[in-house]
């Protein structure tokens, strides 16, 4: 099952940040990380692996969080949905998580959830 809109809106989650912000991407080594990208540590995303989640507001690299979920990226052309986390009380506009996250998802077709 695809994430659970709207319920997990709104819902406090741990993660790994397995791809800290200046890190490159391990297939696709020219792509570098612009923001922290991991997954929540509790959640099973629709591949069978854990969900992927994109870590707003954090500037540094970091490895483990706690946060927010703002949003949620549906993938049309992928199974697989991305949270939008952030630790702050910070809201972003649906144009600011679309640029911030527009480094790999330019490579896919979705919508963001609110």
């Amino acid at each position: 099952m695809r994430s659970d809109y709207p319920q997990i809106i709104g819902t406090t989650i741990r993660g790994t940040i397995d791809r800290p912000l200046g890190s490159h991407h391990p297939t696709y080594p020219m792509m570098i990380y612009p923001i922290n990208y991991g997954y929540a540590d509790d959640y099973e995303a629709e591949d069978g692996e854990k969900q992927d989640v994109y870590y707003l507001g954090c500037n540094h690299p970091v490895h483990t969080i706690t946060g927010r979920v703002i949003a949620v990226y549906r993938r049309t052309d992928d199974r697989e949905d991305k949270w939008i986390v952030t630790s702050e009380d910070t809201e972003y506009t649906d144009q600011e998580i679309l640029t911030m996250i527009h480094f790999q998802e330019q490579y896919f077709h979705g919508y963001l959830l609110r």
